[in-house]
């Protein structure tokens, strides 16, 4: 049995008074760190259910509930829980967005991010399954990308488009397109990185390979940049097509995470052989130090491999360069602008 003051009182045993307050705040910070998913829970299930929508310039729980079709007093509970996180505010009863709820989390605001934050609404019930994908070694659940589901690929596309708008023009500057009159985006998803490229150099000519549930998005963004003479999109497999020859860049713009490393030599090997020669490959993607344990948020990213996909991970520096040395690359040069590029040339 436990003493009567509970996990402080069973340190004491063991570590004497000096240490247990020490000890006793550790234990806390770690028990605070374990219960996070509760805010994210909360949060993501407002963006899942639209809540921010519902509530416009003003309602009540009931009204709210009421449009959306859900539990009122479930709906209140989540509601008054939303204010206590600070995304919602209340006064006698009316609930209204915050400034910054009302920008990015209304339907027509100028800021909507709905349509990126389901892919994390997503992720999160592939987290779930952490333990059952330990045990397994890969995903449990299908990853979507293999589902080919409508919801699963726009929202998973917004949210890599969303990130890409703020990097691409980066991007672009750092890699140069000294050169480039034809460029291959594999798995270019929303093609913002193929946009970008076009309007850096008016010779170059991007096409954007992926896959048919993508390439319909791919296309109205190019359609929206007035680039549609000189951005082409193909329907295309990456694991296993082959790309056609005589490219001057071939870009894989967070791709190789999702591929484990026999998928990712096959890759490189496939690209070397549409390069032309003293073509380049560009992989924008997030590597590990050395030892795998940094940065942490690229180890974190390693996780929602293990959990959304079947063999995908991040991977090192020392792991990228033997792949590519492999498969005929030389020339190596690393650059940092706004994430991780590795640059490799075909001689």
């Amino acid at each position: 049995m436990l003493p009567r003051n509970g996990i402080v009182g069973f340190l004491a045993l063991f570590l004497g008074t000096s240490s247990v307050a020490r000890s006793a705040q550790s234990f806390s910070d770690l028990m605070e760190t374990m219960r996070g998913f509760q805010e994210s829970r909360v949060l993501l299930t407002a963006v899942e259910l639209d809540i921010f929508t519902a509530v416009g310039s003003g309602a009540t729980a009931e009204q709210v509930s009421k449009k959306l079709g859900t539990n009122s007093r479930a709906t209140a509970t989540l509601m008054n829980a939303l204010v206590a996180l600070g995304a919602l505010t209340k006064k006698e009863g009316t609930f209204h967005n915050t400034p910054d709820t009302a920008r990015h989390l209304v339907a027509g605001s100028p800021g909507d991010t709905r349509a990126a934050l389901m892919h994390t609404v997503h992720m999160f019930n592939s987290w779930a399954a952490l333990t059952d994908c330990v045990r397994a070694g890969t995903a449990v659940l299908p990853p979507g990308v293999d589902k080919q589901d409508r919801q699963w690929a726009e929202s998973f596309i917004a949210a890599m488009h969303r990130g890409a708008e703020g990097t691409a023009a980066q991007v672009v500057r750092a890699v140069g397109v000294r050169g480039v009159r034809r460029l291959l985006d594999i798995g270019g998803g929303s093609g913002a990185y193929s946009i970008a490229f076009a309007k850096a150099s008016p010779g170059l000519r991007a096409e954007v390979l992926d896959l048919a549930s993508v390439v319909p998005i791919a296309q109205k963004h190019i359609d929206e940049a007035g680039l549609a003479d000189r951005v082409s999109t193909r329907i295309g497999d990456l694991t296993v097509d082959e790309f056609g020859r005589g490219y001057d860049l071939i870009l894989l713009s967070a791709i190789c995470h999702m591929l484990d490393p026999e998928q990712n030599l096959d890759l490189f090997r496939r690209c070397y052989r549409a390069l032309a020669p003293g073509g380049r490959i560009v992989i924008r993607d997030f590597i590990l130090e050395p030892d795998k344990t940094a940065p942490k948020w690229v180890t974190l990213f390693a996780i929602n491999m293990l959990v959304g996909t079947k063999g995908g991970s991040t991977y090192t520096e020392a792991e990228y360069r033997s792949w590519l040395t492999d498969a005929g690359f030389q020339r190596f040069t690393r650059i940092d602008p706004t994430g991780d590029l590795l640059v490799a040339t075909r001689q």
